[in-house]
């Protein structure tokens, strides 16, 4: 069946490696899979129903594909994803022109899906969530050297904001030599650096063992050969250990770089968002990451606008990131989320409100990048070769400090042609925003 098939992955990378799944077992059915999904017979977009903007990217998607089948360039368009398994009901009433709407439990079955979408069946299944294949064959989609490694599936957090428990069902650990035999196969096919991840990396095992074993998940892969960097994103502050900081500390392959999603820093916001802390204690945690692992980049994302959100506590957040100058962050107006408690909430913020405290924390966080990357003129990093920019006529990658799509980048010059994957000593020369402009000061590392 000479069936062309593309994929749009919207989302998280989660969602990317669930995308990869799909795509494999779509290969190994005999469909060609193309890169270009405008080129496509059949198209899957893998979608994120997370926040507004999400829902609103992924409804573009399918409304342009849909578009090309009408124009007769592409045959069939498939909702899989987020936004399929959370909107069931709604997605084919509102978008006749879809072929399939799917959930993520029936992720592997899309290649049976493709079938009988070209047998003239409009298909619409959505099995148990617990159905969503952890583990399996991937076509990777990002560049061949590095690889996101999902840990688990689901969340039990109940952050009362987030739709995630709802959309992806409970916390679930993949088994620890599972996860190590992936691994080892991603390093088999060039794979150098591994990105770790899941709703919350921290939580990893407890459901399987009874207790926390990212530690010794991380440390057993970092005796995997091929290996140069790991790094962990999604860890919530209050399951960060002393044995996960050691390991961190002491384990060369892992990259000293931790991603901790705070959301805010008052105590009353907090508390409404399901979530632990206050200020004074999350500040004082941060100093301990940073004694506990010298010279770590820490990296968070932070909500405005919260229900309640008064001035006073945006004062305290504003103070909370002046205070503790994180390396990186992001931060997020408030999406008001059907199904959540908090969308149920009194004294919702106007949405301009929201809008315009997340401005001015990034206008506050550029300053302290800024003087960050000003510090590191004049210094030597190890940077990965991710491109060559032919407007701007220079090599770019990344270092240990910056996780691949969320970070900055490192831009640079030299008379050696390189390649992508390949790893390089840069001198920094100058900042321009958020990266850094440098030079290739030394032979390949």
């Amino acid at each position: 069946m000479n069936i062309k098939v593309g994929m749009v992955s919207l989302g998280c990378p989660k969602n990317q490696v669930d995308g990869e799944m799909m795509l494999s077992k779509a290969r190994d059915a005999g469909f060609q899979i193309i890169a270009d999904p405008a080129l496509a017979d059949v198209v899957i977009i893998n979608t994120c129903g997370f926040i507004q903007s999400a829902k609103e990217e992924a409804i573009e998607n399918i409304l342009e594909f849909a578009a090309l089948k009408k124009e007769g360039r592409i045959k069939k368009v498939i909702a899989t994803g987020c936004l399929a398994e959370r909107y069931r009901d709604e997605v084919k009433k509102e978008i006749p022109e879809l072929d399939a709407v799917v959930g993520i439990g029936a992720n592997g079955d899309i290649a049976d899906i493709i079938k009988r979408c070209f047998a003239g069946e409009e298909v619409e299944t959505f099995p148990d969530k617990v159905c969503l294949p952890m583990s399996g064959k991937r076509i990777l989609t990002s560049l061949p050297f590095v690889a996101y490694l999902k840990i688990a599936e689901g969340c039990d957090n109940r952050c009362s904001y987030c739709a995630i428990p709802a959309i992806r069902g409970r916390y679930r650990s993949r088994p620890m030599e599972e996860i190590l035999d992936e691994a080892r196969s991603l390093a088999g096919h060039g794979v150098k650096e591994l990105v770790v991840v899941a709703q919350d990396t921290t939580r990893y095992g407890q459901d399987l063992y009874g207790e926390y074993k990212l530690a010794e998940l991380l440390k057993k892969l970092s005796a995997l050969d091929g290996l140069k960097w790991i790094r962990v994103l999604y860890a919530y502050p209050e399951r960060i250990t002393g044995e996960l900081l050691q390991v961190i500390r002491d384990e060369d392959k892992i990259v000293k770089y931790l991603d901790i999603p705070l959301q805010h820093a008052s105590a009353r916001i907090l508390k409404a968002m399901n979530r632990h802390g206050d200020g004074k204690a999350l500040s004082a945690q941060m100093a301990h990451i940073r004694e506990a692992v010298p010279g770590i980049v820490l990296r968070t994302t932070l909500i405005t606008g919260f229900p309640g959100e008064t001035e006073e506590d945006f004062a305290e957040l504003t103070e909370f990131v002046k205070q503790n100058r994180f390396d990186r962050l992001g931060c997020f107006a408030y999406s008001e989320e059907e199904g959540t408690p908090a969308a149920s909430m009194p004294h919702q913020v106007p949405e301009e409100v929201r809008r315009r405290r997340a401005e001015v924390i990034m206008a506050e966080q550029l300053r302290i990048h800024d003087e960050k990357n000003r510090e590191k003129i004049g210094a030597e990093t190890e940077v990965v070769v991710e491109g060559f920019d032919r407007y701007a006529e220079c090599f770019f990658g990344r270092g240990t400090s910056d996780a691949p799509d969320i970070d900055t980048k490192v831009y640079f010059t030299g008379k050696k042609k390189l390649s992508v994957g390949q790893f390089v000593k840069i001198h920094i020369d100058d900042v321009l925003e958020y990266d850094l402009i440098g030079t290739v000061c030394g032979e390949e590392v």
